[in-house]
């Protein structure tokens, strides 16, 4: 099992957006960076767990917890010119961009900022803290993991 911090504007697509899918699950599609679509597309697996991580806001914070129900597969919005993502060099047969499917676990009840995770020891070292690190998925180590979970009381729902 990895665990995974994923980010999103809460103005595109927020963890109440999440929570308010069907089944509390939707596909984590746009994802227009290659390292980042090799790890969907790759790495990221069924049962992963995810820190839902709200970017570009007055706050940026880990506001909750997701985890992976749908392994990669062909990110269909980069094949339709309507989408705000399409890819003119995507096709059905070269599809070139990925995305997974995340469910809803929890808000957390303390979303942890930037300025909180610099200042824990065993939370500084995150890749979401490393200046010009854009990637909208990334790595969390199992420590980090853990580490949010006791601070926000909760436990592991996976």
């Amino acid at each position: 099992m990895n665990y995974w911090l994923m980010k999103s504007e809460p103005s595109g697509f927020s963890l109440d957006d999440l929570k308010r899918m069907p089944g509390g699950t939707e596909h984590w599609d746009g994802v227009r960076n290659y390292q980042a679509r090799n790890l969907l597309r790759d790495v990221v697996k069924v049962g992963d767990g995810v820190l839902f991580y709200h970017s570009n806001c007055p706050q940026p914070a880990i506001v909750g917890l997701a985890k992976v129900v749908r392994e990669g597969y062909p990110d269909h919005t980069a094949l339709d010119p309507r989408e705000q993502h399409f890819d003119p060099k995507a096709t059905d047969d070269k599809p070139i961009w990925f995305m997974v499917d995340i469910q809803y676990l929890c808000h957390l009840p303390h979303p942890l900022t930037r300025e909180d995770l610099r200042q824990h020891p065993l939370l500084a070292g995150m890749e979401v803290l490393r200046k010009g690190n854009r990637l909208s998925v990334q790595p969390v180590t199992v420590q980090e993991w853990q580490t949010i979970l006791v601070l926000n009381g909760v436990d592991d729902p996976l």
